[in-house]
């Protein structure tokens, strides 16, 4: 059976070398042996697919994508442009909607993540009073939440265009939901997304590397100091964090699965150093249900004591890995596929 080979987008500058965010991915796969070739995110993004990957060889085989985010359409795209030239991406289009956009996900992962409700949108539309009154209806009424879109959140404008303190203000979750649309504008993704909002545990003592996959932690152990955070306002590529004040953030965990198989924890990128062993109790199961090769989960812990929550999941192929963790693992693992 041929041997998976990565794409990796290119460095718009030097088109023959991988962009400088992944080259120490790349780096690592050709030190396992691995091979690897180049897109063009940028044509993609444009919906010039077909040169877009005019680098990968025909006949290339079977794929990984480690790249940067793209929009679901732009992602079929892709797929079907190297399925022209004799290459199949390991995650489907479908698969890679379902897991890259909350409406594919939050079913499956329903009860284990914070509760949220969402309007879907032709583009950048702000939804009307009663669409937004029947989505906080949904939510129960009342209530602190944060607004986002299908992928990802404005958390660095976070009283202006994510956090809701209280549900039953409605001329308030108008405000919020209005600038959060006003603010992505062309890159809101599917539509707008209220969740609820959740305290996590927040940052605690700094520590050297990521935990190994056996190091989780389990039920009822203990953790870091309580603070604020932001449950589900994260993008695959960063989670979103922060107090109602919008200061401090949750620590998360990042953990990778390949064939519902946990291949790497670790921290999460936007804060790299800090220790992290998550209870992955249940979760193995759900990422099995939702039946995507290769996902991954963030985790926080509730500041009340009552476990480890899935804030976000997301597609492996767009996820961000933090800097200086061991990926050699992970590669191994995608070229092992």
């Amino acid at each position: 059976m041929p041997v998976p080979a990565i794409i990796f987008p290119a460095d718009p500058l030097n088109p023959r070398r991988p962009d400088p965010h992944f080259a120490w991915e790349a780096r690592t796969l050709r030190e396992l042996g691995g091979e690897h070739h180049l897109v063009d995110h940028d044509g993609l993004l444009a919906g010039r697919a077909e040169e877009a990957v005019r680098r990968v060889p025909r006949d290339s085989g079977p794929l990984w994508y480690r790249g940067w985010m793209l929009p679901s359409a732009r992602y079929a795209d892709f797929a079907a442009a190297l399925a022209a030239r004799g290459g199949t991406l390991l995650t489907s289009a479908p698969g890679y909607a379902a897991a890259h956009e909350l409406p594919g996900w939050y079913d499956v992962f329903e009860g284990a993540t914070p509760a949220s409700a969402w309007i879907p949108s032709d583009g950048p539309v702000v939804p009307g009073p009663a669409e937004l009154a029947q989505a906080v209806a949904r939510l129960g009424g009342q209530g602190p939440a944060v607004v986002k879109d299908y992928v990802k959140s404005r958390k660095h404008e976070w009283h202006e265009a994510c956090y809701v303190p209280e549900l039953a203000d409605l001329a308030a979750v108008g405000r919020v939901v209005e600038r959060f649309v006003e603010l992505q504008g062309e890159f809101l993704a599917g539509g707008v997304v209220l969740r609820r909002y959740e305290e996590f545990e927040g940052a605690g003592v700094p520590v050297g590397g990521p935990v190994a996959v056996g190091a989780v932690r389990g039920p009822g152990a203990g953790g870091a100091n309580a603070a604020g955070g932001v449950a589900g306002a994260a993008g695959p590529e960063g989670a979103d964090g922060g107090s109602p004040a919008g200061g401090g953030r949750a620590v998360e965990a990042r953990v990778w699965w390949l064939d519902g198989r946990a291949v790497l924890v670790g921290p999460h990128p936007d804060a790299p150093r800090w220790a992290v062993e998550p209870d992955l109790t249940g979760v193995p199961a759900l990422v099995r249900r939702l039946g995507c090769r290769f996902v991954t989960t963030d985790l926080a812990s509730r500041a009340d004591g009552s476990g480890w929550r899935v804030v976000e999941v997301g597609d492996g192929q767009v996820s961000d890995l933090p800097r200086g963790i061991d990926a050699s693992g992970l590669l191994a693992s995608l070229i092992a596929a």
